[in-house]
């Protein structure tokens, strides 16, 4: 089989309930299903083991190790947008209930992302951005989004704070980084080169590194000194950034709780500043 999640996908329309329930999974954690045993996937999915084994023959497979097999070879390819466009016509094939299903997939991340939190790790993350003299923030295509929030709020909180989202200048931005600086790569599947390349470059210069990312597997966590995984799975032609959203906002949270005095008072000083040109609207 070239690609086992495609694969499932089209087998979808003849699958019975069950079988229904472990191919949506499969389908919103292809990074970590394949390493799962099966009695875990069958506890996660609320099945019997049985029911795992039969699903994977209803797939052509002789047992489960060989649809492991294929999930882990399946793995290594990066799904292409065409390839999670055609996923997602068959998982949310119902106008109606798919509207619905995309909600619930989203809390699902939430609450996949919160009970794998990292709590050690995230407080390590919120001490070296207060301790760091320099954030750089880099992100690029649809993680942009996530970059340019963080850096928003961050530049209210930090001495100083930047966004790259390009390659074209970042040599002139980092060529001075230093141990005293903090990195913060932001990628997700599919990753971009130019995130991971900087972050390779910013763990050379001995700056501490933070990797925004979906799971352990990302290619982004070989260089972060702190990684924060957020699951963004969804089994359409987009990624779902609400999980990451949520754990950027624990991040500048807790952040602003440290730097709470300082903070304030830039606060007010920005409040007069804002009023003085007349910033937000009034009734």
């Amino acid at each position: 089989m070239e690609n086992i999640y495609i694969h499932i996908a089209e087998q979808m329309p003849s699958m019975s309930k069950a079988n229904m329930k472990i191919a949506k999974y499969i389908l919103e954690n292809p990074n970590t299903v394949p390493f799962l045993t099966a009695d875990k996937l069958a506890k996660i999915t609320k099945v019997s083991h049985a029911t795992v084994v039969r699903f994977a023959t209803f797939l052509g497979c002789s047992g489960y190790p060989e649809l492991q097999q294929y999930m882990q070879n399946s793995a290594q390819q990066q799904l292409t947008t065409t390839d999670r466009l055609k996923i997602s016509k068959e998982v949310y094939n119902n106008e109606d209930q798919g509207i619905y299903d995309i909600f619930l997939d989203d809390i699902s991340n939430i609450k996949s992302t919160f009970e794998k939190l990292d709590v050690k790790m995230f407080k390590q993350a919120v001490d070296k951005l207060i301790q760091s003299k320099r954030v750089y923030i880099v992100a690029n295509r649809s993680a942009t989004a996530l970059g340019v929030f963080l850096q928003y709020y961050f530049q209210f909180l930090l001495d100083k704070v930047e966004l790259i989202h390009s390659l074209e200048n970042v040599s002139e931005r980092l060529y001075d980084l230093n141990k005293d600086d903090v990195v913060i790569g932001i990628s997700f599947a599919r990753y971009t080169k130019s995130t991971i390349q900087v972050l390779e470059y910013a763990k050379e210069r001995e700056a501490s590194t933070i990797a925004i990312t979906d799971n352990l597997l990302s290619p982004l966590i070989p260089y972060a000194d702190m990684p924060l995984t957020a699951s963004s799975q969804m089994p359409t032609f987009i990624d779902s950034f609400v999980a990451p959203l949520s754990l950027i906002n624990a991040l500048i949270i807790s952040v602003g709780r440290e730097r709470e005095e300082k903070f304030q008072h830039k606060l007010e000083s920005l409040e007069e500043i804002w009023e003085k040109f007349d910033i937000f609207y009034k009734k």
